[in-house]
């Protein structure tokens, strides 16, 4: 597990002993057993995805990026399907700051904007 610097009680990554499966319209683009959960502060956990299991090829880059200061920059891309375009739903640090190199060049979705399954904990 890592945390980030000073922030030693806002970011913690961990790697679960859980499965985690992705769909979005009833479209599976992640299933792994690899995941890590990135807590953040009070917000909902994150989970990272190896590329490795994540159906890349539904995946069209954006120019959007954002920048957070206890991670680094991140690059987005939104789901292709033939129900339509989910824009910029998800994400990857590809080199983020070192104390987070645990989650650099894992692809994280939008919880909130898949249909997320979490086997072992009720998400």
């Amino acid at each position: 597990m890592t945390s980030s610097g000073t922030e030693a009680q806002r970011i913690t990554v961990s790697e679960p002993v859980v499965a985690v499966r992705i769909e979005v319209d009833g479209v599976l683009v992640a299933e792994t057993a690899h995941a890590r959960v990135l807590q953040e502060g009070s917000l909902p956990p994150r989970y990272y995805v190896p590329r490795g299991d994540v159906r890349t090829d539904l995946l069209v880059p954006t120019d959007h990026t954002t920048t957070c200061p206890f991670k680094g920059n991140a690059s987005y891309w939104s789901v292709e399907l033939d129900s339509g375009r989910h824009e910029n739903i998800v994400w990857s640090y590809e080199d983020p700051i070192p104390e987070m190199a645990e989650i650099a060049g894992l692809l994280c979705f939008y919880n909130e904007r898949v249909e997320l399954d979490v086997e072992g904990d009720g998400s």
